[in-house]
């Protein structure tokens, strides 16, 4: 199921399949923090046994040594439990670790996989969550939860189990507060679910406001959008507050309600007790015992309500991450490969997801090696153009082809390889420089990789570093400054070597000096290729063998910069008016 325009969230039978799945997988280790669990409840359930023992002793008569018996007894037993616990709980932790790696990988597969036009519709907000705030959530439910939640029912059963064979009697007081924990936490698990996922679902609103605020903070200062942008995150703070005060109106009846099931048993364990040895059905040195059992039963419920209600954020965070692996593509990959560069729109329309229709019947013919350049006011529909030619997004009816295969019909590694989209995002990952520049091209050398720096014009910045193309970059590396990072990006699409470049405005928000620098390298990149260049500066356009200025998504004029000067119609117009501002 999805949430709004969220991505998918995964639903209850698929979340069961997969935690049941790792348990069976792990099903060794966690028999045997079970088995762990259980040797020290068992070594727990000693102590008020010997207290019981000894409470009947003082009473019909004992002697030192029977005393002394008992206390050794004791010692071992605490002994025997914290050793039983350590171990049973660093198996726990391993356990933990095995099966959260298992996790991690998946979703990283997963997200890595998922379409770029899917992760836009629903914004970075989203996913931004699912890959911290919820993979920190089945962090601590699964290296914490889920083992202290089998360490505590294991704890609680061989407790009640000892209290009964004790004296069946006496026990029966402790199950006055289990109808009041049943009807409770069915209650809370009836509706915690979903109220968890909607708070997750806030966060991802809340990130995706902040997130946007950050990364347009130059045009939030330029227009002066600050108390909009504040107003918005203002808005997504309050629901987030309403929907995280609905957990704690849930909590504020699971916490107190429980407490009192857990702790009434203890007082009338002593009252039904008192009555029962007044009748001579049971002795004092049984109902202590079991009136122990009573109170040693408080610290492993408070454990198990606790840590339900962690494990409710924590199953609605994997609901979330598992949702991810069932986002589908959006492309269906064919056989043919293109028999050529040619790339060729015909009768083009495009609309967005639950949005007008935004491109109508756009023709157009690329040649292969010419400059072409998409002009037009802003909204026109340039970049659309663009994604369309970059095969990210398939027209809603018409064709886009290279070679005449559908762009969209191609594998992402086989499309990268004919057109490849450059914009001003650009990224250095964690890493070499080396081993950023030969992403998408493993098997190139550090020889392709220095050619590709020098073509980028990089070779003299790389030559100055420490370690050359092996210094590290990235977080917590050598820093990399906007210029030097367009630069790694445009070697790696030297070594990939697409015979088709689309650019949206690559340089659009660099300083004039680093501008011109990548620029220069552009120009040596761009070299016997096709080059599409979304123009929102005209002097980009200016130099273009061929000039499409669009408007309200049709192209209405097509021709080089002089001829559409001399038409004196839109272009010129648009020309006119940019020659005027700059």
């Amino acid at each position: 199921m999805a949430s709004g325009g969220q991505l998918p969230i995964a639903d209850g039978r698929r979340v069961r399949t997969v935690v049941l799945t790792l348990l069976r997988r792990h099903r060794l280790e966690y028999a045997g923090v079970t088995a762990l669990a259980a040797l020290a409840a068992i070594a727990g359930l000693v102590g008020p046994f010997v207290v019981g023992r000894l409470v009947e002793g003082l009473t019909v008569g004992t002697d030192a040594g029977a005393i002394a018996a008992l206390a050794l007894t004791m010692l071992v037993a605490v002994v025997l439990q914290t050793v039983f616990t350590g171990l049973g709980t660093r198996l726990a932790m391993v356990l933990g670790e095995r099966i959260f790696a298992t996790l991690r990988d998946g979703f990283m597969r997963d997200a890595t996989a998922v379409p770029i036009s899917v992760v836009e519709s629903a914004g970075t907000g989203d996913l931004l969550t699912r890959t911290t705030a919820d993979i920190d959530s089945v962090a601590t439910t699964v290296r914490q939860a889920i083992p202290q939640l089998a360490v505590s029912i294991v704890a609680v059963a061989l407790t009640f189990v000892a209290a009964f064979v004790t004296a069946p009697l006496v026990a029966l007081a402790l199950l006055v507060g289990v109808p009041v924990i049943v009807v409770v936490a069915r209650w809370y698990l009836a509706r915690a679910p979903q109220a968890y996922l909607d708070v997750n679902a806030s966060y991802s609103d809340l990130f995706g406001s902040v997130s946007e605020t950050m990364d347009g903070a130059r045009v939030v200062d330029a227009l002066a959008l600050g108390d909009e942008r504040i107003a918005s995150t203002d808005g997504a703070l309050a629901e987030l507050w309403h929907r995280r005060y609905r957990i704690v109106r849930l909590k504020l009846v699971l916490l107190p309600v429980s407490g009192l099931a857990y702790t009434v048993p203890i007082p009338i364990a002593l009252l039904w007790g008192g009555y029962l040895v007044a009748h001579g059905l049971t002795t004092v040195g049984a109902v202590t015992t079991v009136t122990l059992y009573a109170v040693q039963l408080t610290v492993p419920i408070i454990a198990i309500v606790r840590w339900l209600d962690n494990l409710q954020l924590g199953l609605a965070s994997l609901a979330r991450i598992l949702g991810v692996g069932g986002i589908g593509p959006d492309r269906v990959e064919g056989r043919a490969r293109p028999a050529g560069p040619r790339v060729r729109l015909d009768g083009v329309h495009y609309s967005y997801p639950s949005g007008p229709e935004v491109l109508h019947g756009l023709d157009l013919e690329l040649e292969p090696g010419e400059r072409f350049a998409i002009v037009g006011p802003s909204g026109a529909g340039k970049s659309t153009i663009g994604r369309i030619i970059a095969g990210i997004d398939a027209p809603t009816r018409g064709s886009a082809t290279v070679g005449g295969v559908p762009l969209t019909e191609l594998p992402l590694a086989v499309l990268r390889r004919e057109v490849a989209l450059v914009t001003q995002e650009h990224h250095v990952f964690v890493g070499t420089i080396a081993d950023n520049v030969r992403m998408g091209s493993e098997g190139s050398t550090d020889d392709d990789v220095l050619g590709a720096l020098v073509v980028a014009g990089a070779r003299e910045w790389v030559d100055g570093l420490p370690d050359g193309v092996h210094t590290m970059v990235g977080s917590g590396g050598h820093p990399v400054g906007a210029a030097h990072a367009q630069q790694i990006a445009l070697a790696r699409l030297v070594l990939i070597d697409p015979h088709t470049l689309v650019l949206d405005e690559a340089t659009s928000v660099m300083d004039a000096r680093a501008a011109r620098s990548v620029e220069r390298a552009l120009g040596a990149v761009l070299a016997g290729r096709t080059v599409v260049s979304i123009a929102h500066r005209l002097h980009t356009a200016h130099d273009a063998d061929r000039i499409a200025v669009v408007e309200q998504g049709r192209v209405v004029e097509l021709g080089s910069h002089d001829e559409l000067l001399a038409r004196g119609g839109a272009y010129a117009a648009l020309w006119d008016r940019w020659s005027t501002e700059v």
